[in-house]
């Protein structure tokens, strides 16, 4: 069965997750493995960035280098990421096949979705210096922390998911940051506490806990927030960029900044057309982020999943929107139609239905990568 067809067989939601099953198929295996040194992020935003500006600058120095990011917009091999390309379908078809050799067919059967790709991603590392691995929601209990860690790198944490990850930040920043073993960077927080949780985890694990404006020198962040302006991206991305240089201080690797000049970040405030900017955030503190970034009277091509809170980004987003243009997504965790347009209208916001992009007009594409895949799809591909 190809790669394609064997995961397009698996759910890709659970309302109820085995915990220790990812553990358990891990240990079936582990043996049969030859893992480079693993670069471990959790937070809430940022992940997908910070992950990358990292992997390419150790790259950039000379390391074979491989990225886990997930979900992917417009393939999944977006995923896999090795020495700054895409895994090939030949490779990818080649390691699902020697991932299927050595797992037993209880794990093979009962994996989800993304337990199934995290192994997969660390089957394709094999041979590498560096594989910087990104958490999906969790921390603690996801797959990707079933691996030993070199170091781990927390962003941002902010409220999302709180169905599984509990409703109070002080709940979220335990599970996402109990997943922390030797080494550890926090990254820059918007609340106090986490810093907290994060020194109380620490002890208790024996995890030896850096803060990132404590590794950085005031000409380094000098040069960062020069670069970040320099080549046009949000402020907020001097964040996530710090937190990678940093990381290579800790790791004994002398990064460089300007090695990220040739990057191209897919989805993360992505201008793919003149007047069109995309983004695959989702949550309040995304939101909070880009409406910094905006321009007035911006056109939000949008939709959300029913689980997110997306009454609060809109919210956010409403002095800098226009109006509203409703982009459909097939996915059966999107919030119901009727249901979107209830809030709009409580919020006073205008909203019509996405047909086009005029070009007399600003968009921002923004809600899910769902939506950024569906706009993208439309015949509107990256630059």
């Amino acid at each position: 069965m190809t790669i394609k067809d064997f995961l397009n067989s698996k759910p890709r939601y659970y309302k109820n997750i085995d915990y220790t099953r990812m553990p358990r198929a891990y240990e079936s295996v582990k043996e049969k493995l030859s893992l480079p040194k693993i670069i471990h992020i959790v937070g809430t935003n940022g992940k997908g960035s910070t992950g990358r500006f990292l992997a390419y600058m150790l790259f950039k120095k000379g390391y074979k280098t491989g990225h886990y990011t997930s979900p992917h917009i417009l393939k999944f091999n977006e995923r896999i990421w090795i020495n700054a390309k895409d895994i090939d379908d030949e490779s990818l078809e080649n390691t699902h096949k020697k991932l299927l050799n050595i797992l037993p067919k209880e794990f093979q059967e009962s994996l989800s979705y993304f337990e199934y790709t995290t192994l997969l991603a660390a089957v394709s590392f094999e041979g590498l210096d560096f594989a910087v691995m990104e958490a999906g929601l969790g921390g603690e209990f996801d797959a990707t922390n079933v691996f030993d860690k070199e170091l781990s790198l927390i962003t941002a944490i902010d409220f999302d998911h709180q169905a599984f990850l509990g409703n109070s930040i002080e709940k979220i920043a335990k599970t996402k940051i109990r997943s922390i073993r030797k080494e550890a960077i926090l990254g820059y927080q918007k609340h106090k506490s986490v810093e907290e949780i994060a020194k109380e985890v620490a002890k208790e694990i024996g995890c030896k806990l850096y803060m990132v404006d404590e590794l950085l020198s005031k000409e380094e962040k000098s040069d960062i927030k020069e670069f970040i302006s320099k080549k046009a991206y949000p402020i907020f991305f001097s964040e996530n960029l710090s937190l990678a240089f940093a990381a290579g201080k800790v790791l004994g690797v002398s990064l460089e900044i300007e090695d990220c000049f040739d990057l191209q970040i897919f989805g993360r405030f992505q201008k793919v057309a003149d007047n069109v900017v995309l983004d695959v955030g989702h949550n309040p503190l995304a939101a909070k982020a880009i409406e910094r970034e905006l321009r007035p009277d911006t056109v939000l091509v949008y939709n959300a999943y029913e689980d997110k809170d997306f009454k609060e980004v809109l919210k956010i987003l409403k002095p800098k929107i226009k109006r509203v243009e409703i982009i459909d997504i097939e996915d059966e965790r999107a919030v119901d139609k009727e249901e979107l347009i209830n809030v709009l209208r409580e919020l006073g916001i205008k909203y019509g239905d996405f047909k086009r992009v005029e070009k007399e007009e600003e968009y921002l594409v923004f809600g899910s990568f769902r939506v950024a895949e569906e706009f993208l799809k439309g015949g509107f591909s990256a630059s």
